[in-house]
């Protein structure tokens, strides 16, 4: 029996703990009354800021709670209470009183089991309501989630907001800076304003006064609008005059060169001037008398025309010793030029002659005599630069830019072309020559420039367009440098050889159609002196034969050629030398030919000088038919 109830006892000592600790505890909801117990989750927490949302929802848990039944507090007990006698507690039965015994622990049994069934429907009630707490938790778990995310969104947007503030802040602070110096132009164009507003009120001023003024002037425009008509049938008046008169200037252009020409020819086509050359220092002074320059026909005040040189005949003396009969000589040209006169002078006689050449006229000029007599001097110039000892090569080609610019107000515009060749012992050498061809041989010939043209080229020799006097200037040293020259007993330095400068002019008026064109060629020939007194010494010897033979050959068909113009041959032999074949087209009855015969004043050069001066009488005499200009 004891043992089959001592289960029961100890179920009963349980439920009597249990009892006791569920009637220890006052009512209250059951999130305060109910402990954790053991294998469940306690409830999260909720964490101690809460928003409106979760007070809302707590207030809603405590509410929705019910209070449970009450439970009365009672002490477990081992076994029935006996009955009180008198008020007083019964002792405890004998042990032999069994059924006693029995009939208490049944009472006490019942009563177990009541407050079991009790407890059971009181623990039924509880996880009712633990149940309901934990899904109450699970909503507010959700909803604390919900939260924490809402939180972790709102904080994330309060550091968006902390950036956007920062930057913000700093785009204040930009803008703070900006509108400082946007307030610093404001000013700065305040300033500005009332400048303008100043200037303004100027401009006005001055606005109102020009318009003062443009009213008087447009009253002065309507007086002067007539005048201008006027001025425009005055204009056109004018004009008609200017063109008639423009139309007179050509017209008396054109008599100037008629009559100009005409003039020329009437000092003949082919003239001859002398000049005798100073003496230079070192040189023996001629005896006096030895050489006369007589008046010109008009008296003292005319240039000489004429020279008379004495001579006494050796060859005429006596035996007794008698000094030999002194020959007069007297020979007559167009132009004597004494030993004083200065190349200005020289070019001033000629210049006339230039400019036939410029009016489309072909002029030839040389420069005649034995070697030493100063015919480079007359053709060149002096060496050294100076001005007053130009020759005339460079005073023509100034003569003639100075001229050509005139003439280009009357619409005319010219073109030069300059070549400088040598004829060297019948041979034609370029004297522009520069680099390798410089002192070549047999590359230069004469020919024609083109299949039934009377015009003669130099194959392979430069022509050089010029414009200036600069560039004569380069030329002609250029020219000089290259020239042949030998010592010869008359000149330490002679010229060997012929130099030919030609200047191809051409000219054109493009208003009128007009065009000219004529060749001015300036010659500097070789020493013409005979054989013996020209012979030079030394190794050498034959070559100067040579080149005295070839000197003599071609001075000889140039006289041969001018005596053929002079009496109408029907042939002419330019062909017999190089020198007269290239200058054929200015020798012809088309062209003005002058000769400058040049003679020493030494005695010990009268026999060449007396050569000289005859051979110049000759060409003199001679008269070429009217030339005519070359004109299209």
């Amino acid at each position: 029996m004891e043992d089959a109830l001592e289960p029961e006892k100890k179920r009963t000592r349980g439920l009597g703990t249990t009892t006791k600790i569920a009637t220890s505890r006052p009512r209250a909801p059951v999130l305060t009354t109910v402990p954790p117990t053991q294998g469940q989750t306690a409830a999260p927490k909720v964490p101690k800021k809460t928003g409106p949302r979760c007070s809302t929802a707590v207030a809603t848990v405590l509410k929705n709670q019910k209070p449970g039944p009450a439970v009365p507090a009672q002490k477990p007990s081992t076994a029935a209470a006996p009955p009180m006698v008198g008020g007083k507690k019964p002792g405890k039965r004998p042990a032999w009183d069994l059924k006693g015994q029995l009939c208490d622990l049944n009472a006490e049994l019942k009563c177990c089991r009541e407050r079991t069934q009790m407890l059971a429907q009181e623990n039924q009630q509880l996880r009712d309501q633990l149940r309901e707490a934990q899904q109450q938790a699970t909503a507010l778990g959700a909803e604390r989630r919900t939260l924490e995310e809402e939180l972790a969104r709102v904080r994330t947007q309060a550091e968006q907001g902390q950036q956007e503030l920062g930057n913000l802040s700093a785009r204040v602070l930009e803008l703070e800076e900006r509108l400082g110096t946007q307030e610093g132009l404001v000013q700065e164009l305040q300033k500005e304003q009332l400048g303008l507003q100043e200037e303004r009120r100027g401009l006005a001023a001055r606005l109102e006064e020009q318009e003062r003024r443009l009213q008087a002037s447009e009253a002065a425009l309507s007086g002067s609008q007539a005048e201008v008509a006027s001025l425009q049938q005055k204009t056109a008046a004018q004009e008609a005059l200017l063109a008639e008169r423009d139309e007179r200037l050509h017209g008396l252009e054109m008599e100037r060169r008629r009559l100009h020409n005409q003039l020329q020819e009437l000092k003949g086509n082919i003239r001859v001037f002398c000049r005798v050359r100073p003496v230079l220092p070192g040189e023996s002074t001629p005896p006096p008398g030895f050489l006369l320059f007589p008046p010109g026909p008009g008296g003292p005040s005319d240039p000489p025309t004429r020279l008379s040189l004495f001579r006494s005949d050796e060859r005429r003396g006596t035996l007794s010793g008698a000094p030999a009969p002194i020959t007069r000589h007297d020979f007559s040209f167009d132009r004597v030029f004494p030993p004083g006169s200065g190349q200005d002078e020289v070019f001033e006689e000629i210049s006339m002659l230039v400019q036939s050449a410029l009016d489309g006229y072909p002029v030839c000029i040389f420069a005649y005599g034995q070697t030493g007599s100063g015919k480079t001097f007359t053709m060149e110039g002096g060496p050294g630069g100076d001005t007053q000892m130009e020759g005339l090569i460079p005073r023509a080609l100034r003569h003639l830019f100075s001229v050509a610019q005139e003439l280009s107000g009357q619409g005319w515009t010219y073109s030069f072309v300059a070549s400088y060749v040598e004829i060297y012992n019948e041979t034609v050498r370029d004297l522009l020559a520069t680099g390798t061809r410089k002192g070549q041989v047999g590359e230069c010939e004469i020919r024609r420039a083109g299949p039934g043209s009377e015009e003669l080229t130099v194959t392979n020799a430069r022509y050089v367009p010029v414009s200036c006097e600069k560039e004569v200037e380069a030329l002609l040293h250029l020219a000089r440098q290259n020239r042949a020259v030998a010592r010869t007993a008359q000149n330490e330095r002679s010229s060997r050889s012929h130099s030919v400068f030609q200047l191809q002019i051409s000219g054109e008026h493009t208003g009128r159609g007009l065009q000219c064109g004529a060749p001015l060629s300036l010659v500097d020939l070789a020493g013409s002196e005979r054989l013996d007194p020209g012979l030079a010494l030394g190794p050498g010897e034959r070559e100067r034969l040579r080149e005295t033979q070839a000197i003599n050959s071609s001075l000889s068909t140039l006289g041969l050629v001018i005596m053929a113009l002079s009496n109408k041959e029907s042939h002419v032999p330019y062909r017999n030398s190089k020198l007269t074949y290239l200058l054929q087209n200015s020798l012809g009855g088309s062209a003005k030919m002058l000769m400058f015969v040049n003679i020493s004043p030494l005695e010990e050069n009268v026999s060449e000088s007396l050569n000289s001066l005859r051979f110049a009488s000759k060409v003199n005499q001679c008269v070429i038919g009217t030339a005519q200009a070359n004109r299209k």
